[in-house]
């Protein structure tokens, strides 16, 4: 069986950095999360960058850093930022991986990312942003998916759920 890497997209707040820590884990691979690997290397956060630089760039920066985590061996379980899925070159690059999308309503990942200094805050009402994007990005999300999981459940639960389907799943490059 070939190793492939394992990648986790939703909306901010949706729970990757957790749920892929824990498959990370139990899989003993490397987790890799977006927005550590942008601060590391444009030492800036997601914030700051969508302040300084704009959303626009700070997109193309997220893709491009889903792409190169993509290429890494050993495979890797990836965090990837919401904004990859709109990127056509970024949905090319997942049909590489077994790509999780992690669903929560916007009213409940907005109040998750209030606690969260790391994230862009650049408009005042969150969860109305939130529904815009899931809605612009839900055909995306559900495009490049493998597994939906409902991100509203415990973390460990979901974590569970994408390993038996990771492992019943796993499947050639497409």
């Amino acid at each position: 069986m070939r190793e492939i890497p394992i990648v986790l997209v939703g909306l901010m707040g949706a729970g990757k950095s957790t749920v892929g820590g824990l498959v990370a884990q139990a899989l003993g691979r490397v987790i890799r999360d977006s927005d550590a690997d942008l601060e590391d290397r444009y030492g800036m956060t997601a914030a700051q960058m969508a302040a300084t630089v704009g959303a626009e760039v700070l997109h193309e920066r997220e893709s491009q850093v889903l792409r190169e985590a993509l290429r890494r061996r050993p495979p890797e379980v990836i965090g990837a930022a919401a904004s990859t899925v709109e990127d056509a070159e970024a949905r090319r690059a997942l049909k590489s991986a077994f790509v999780v999308f992690l669903d929560g309503q916007p009213a409940l990942l907005a109040e998750r990312m209030k606690s969260s200094a790391h994230r862009p805050h650049f408009l005042p009402d969150l969860e109305r942003m939130l529904t815009e994007q899931r809605e612009r990005r839900l055909p995306y999300f559900q495009e490049v998916a493998d597994l939906t999981a409902d991100a509203t459940r415990a973390p460990e639960e979901i974590a569970e759920e994408v390993l038996a389907a990771f492992r019943i799943n796993q499947k050639p490059v497409r």
